[in-house]
């Protein structure tokens, strides 16, 4: 990863999707030779020059403050998540990166018995890279029915939800709005990147699905950052059919590039009996 080219491409993306009507700015006709925001009226929003703007976007300026760097981000409507994006991405611009062999993963101590204690609930354990180290029988059912039960138990096969959404048809298939979905794995694996910059594997993740998927490239290039929280997904299960449920992703305290994934739904509904259906069919 070369993050002096990443902050320069974040700031450039971030800056192209404004208009100067979106921070009022006047519009002098109707032709720009740039999409969005000239880099003189982001400088001037922010309260900075437009040389050093200009330097930071060319990554010739390193070591921004805190304050000029919250400015920026005011200026550019960022979110908390992006904000939060930017500052890890400038902490690093002036420092050499050394690219290191991704080490093997396995869930944190206690977390295979947690999945275990917890038969009713679809949940899994996900590592630093997006690769499933653990999942109960509920999980494996909801999301990936299709592969061996056993398969994250092999480090060098394991299942990796990132792939799934973008090259298995049958997690696509499995997103009402699978845009949306897609939206959401891209901008969790931009700032898994940036927090891990070293990280050949992550590095190789991310070149293999923007050679694969046209469509992840189409989101990348767009420098989403999103973080991972609770979420409403419209799923079509192939065995159970339609499925509203809400997806909590939890971070792992003693593993924290490890997070935890359940999946619930509203007590009593319909979604609740295809959940506790799925269950069944699974032996679980």
């Amino acid at each position: 990863m070369d993050v002096r080219s990443s902050l320069g491409e974040f700031l450039q993306a971030k800056r192209a999707r404004l208009r100067p009507g979106d921070v009022g700015l006047p519009r002098y006709g109707d032709r720009r030779r740039v999409p969005g925001l000239r880099r003189e009226e982001l400088a001037m929003l922010a309260g900075v020059s437009a040389g050093y703007y200009a330097r930071l976007e060319q990554g010739l300026s390193l070591h921004a403050s805190r304050e000029v760097l919250d400015a920026i981000a005011g200026a550019m409507r960022l979110t908390a998540a992006e904000r939060e994006h930017l500052h890890v991405l400038s902490s690093l611009a002036g420092h050499r990166v050394n690219p290191a062999p991704p080490p093997t993963e396995h869930a944190a101590a206690g977390l295979n018995a947690l999945l275990a204690a917890m038969p009713g609930v679809p949940a899994l354990v996900t590592g630093r890279r997006n690769d499933v180290l653990a999942w109960n029988r509920a999980g494996h059912a909801l999301f990936a029915g299709h592969l061996p039960v056993t398969a994250p138990d092999h480090p060098d096969t394991r299942p990796n939800l990132s792939r799934m959404v973008f090259l298995d048809a049958h997690t696509r298939g499995l997103y009402r709005d699978w845009e949306r979905k897609a939206r959401a794995v891209v901008g969790n694996l931009r700032a898994m990147t940036a927090r891990n910059p070293g990280d050949t594997g992550l590095a190789a993740l991310v070149g293999e699905l923007a050679i694969e998927s046209p469509d992840f490239a189409r989101l990348w290039a767009e420098h989403t950052v999103t973080p991972c929280g609770s979420d409403v997904y419209e799923l079509a299960h192939p065995l159970v059919g339609d499925l509203t449920v809400t997806q909590n992703t939890l971070t792992v305290t003693q593993e924290p590039h490890q997070s935890l994934i359940t999946i619930t739904a509203e007590a009593g509904s319909s979604s609740a009996a295809a959940l506790t259906m799925l269950r069944q069919a699974c032996g679980g």
